[in-house]
């Protein structure tokens, strides 16, 4: 990298960092040349938040001009920044991306209807693919995960009934009001679409009594979770399958995906919904934990790669509670009955596995996961933290009825 782009780089970062307007941002250049340090302050001092950056390598800047958050991130993990709050720095860039955020919305206003014909072109991953993007994530190995999530191997948002819960009772109880909200007992067939570790079939056997028919194309998972689901003594209640979604079939009471609409690209919502509808009775509800962005970003942003696209979750797709709304109405019958944002339990969620991650290091290192990926999940964890606290992504729980459903929630 030479000299002179580093400078354009860096100057047009200090460009983008004086507009900000709310919060501050202490940005300390320690290049470790012979030369003095160089501190710059950008925003509000007297802001709620006071974010602190530490550049350590002029290619962090070049990273961002060139890739934006995809390039922040890979600053981050390369070492190239670091700050002693990632949290709050990233939260203070959040505050302040509102001006930014309007432009590429008018630009994709301008041009989506062509870039989406081109997205829409291009072909989809199908079975195998998604198998290949589920396997990169979830198939690190079991071990690894155990590391950081609680005893109940739960990998999706908890709901805390207070501050002084367990992560464990709060995994649990996520489960509780998900049930809940299904209205389920003992003589409904459940179908589970994304079984995770086990943890939704389990409790559902546990508490319920109801049968649970549960899919998923990780590998490990599967056998994580049939050998949960055998040591709990649950075999009679719960099936377990590896099956790509597409594939499902028979008639079912009641259905429920956790996190799992995230693996789905866009171009399939109908698809999706439409498979939903076939497997449940006209007289079921389906209740979805979604991953969600702002409807006012989400046409811009399913065309676009993102740094937990890049980096975290191949080829993953974030929805929106319109975009939901409008793929179930275009294909199904089903009605959206009921919406609850829990955002703020997922930037807790986040905040403790990032801790636990932080404490059981060495043993990551030991599984011989190096540096670079060390510092990758670390930023990953703070950065959907940031995300979430300042509602920059959301997360919620949508239950959908059929189309002969006349109770309620």
């Amino acid at each position: 990298m030479t000299e002179p782009l580093a400078g354009v780089a860096r100057s047009s970062v200090h460009a983008l960092l004086r507009r900000m307007t709310r919060e501050g941002l202490t940005v300390l250049e320690d290049f470790g040349c012979a030369g003095a340090a160089v501190e710059l302050t950008f925003g509000d001092v007297s802001g709620e938040l006071q974010g602190e950056i530490v550049v350590r390598d002029r290619r962090a800047y070049l990273s961002v001009m060139t890739e934006g958050a995809i390039g922040l991130g890979r600053g981050y993990i390369e070492g190239w920044w670091d700050s002693p709050h990632v949290v709050t720095a990233l939260r203070a860039i959040i505050r302040n991306l509102t001006v930014i955020d309007a432009a590429r919305n008018r630009l994709h206003r301008l041009s989506g209807w062509a870039t989406d014909a081109v997205r829409a072109r291009v072909p989809r991953r199908g079975r195998a693919g998604n198998r290949e993007d589920i396997s990169a994530h979830y198939d690190l190995g079991n071990a690894f995960f155990s590391l950081f999530l609680d005893e109940t191997m739960t990998y999706s948002s908890a709901v805390f009934e207070s501050a002084g819960a367990t992560l464990a009772e709060a995994s649990l109880h996520k489960y509780d009001v998900l049930l809940e909200k299904l209205r389920l007992d003992r003589s409904h067939r459940l179908l589970e679409i994304g079984t995770g570790w086990g943890g939704l079939a389990i409790r559902a056997a546990e508490t319920v009594g109801c049968h649970v028919t549960t899919t998923t194309i990780s590998r490990e998972q599967l056998r994580e979770a049939t050998r949960r689901v055998s040591a709990g003594g649950h075999c009679d209640l719960v099936t377990l399958m590896d099956a790509d979604w597409r594939d499902l079939s028979g008639s079912f009471d009641r259905i429920i995906s956790i996190e799992m609409i995230e693996a789905v690209d866009w171009r399939d919502y109908d698809f999706f919904f439409a498979t939903l509808e076939r497997c449940l009775r006209p007289d079921g509800l389906i209740a979805l934990q979604a991953i969600c962005l702002p409807d006012n970003r989400y046409d811009r942003a399913k065309n676009s790669e993102e740094f937990i696209t890049r980096f975290v979750f191949p080829n993953g797709c974030l929805s929106s509670i319109g975009a939901i709304s409008r793929a179930a109405s275009r294909t199904t019958s089903l009605q959206i009955i009921d919406v609850e944002d829990i955002s703020a339990h997922y930037a807790e969620t986040l905040r403790r596995w990032r801790a636990c991650f932080d404490e059981r290091l060495d043993d990551v290192r030991a599984l011989g996961f190096d540096e670079r990926f060390c510092r990758l999940w670390r930023f990953y964890l703070q950065y959907c933290e940031a995300g979430f606290r300042e509602r920059h992504i959301t997360v919620n729980q949508i239950v959908l009825a059929g189309s002969e459903w006349r109770g309620s929630i």
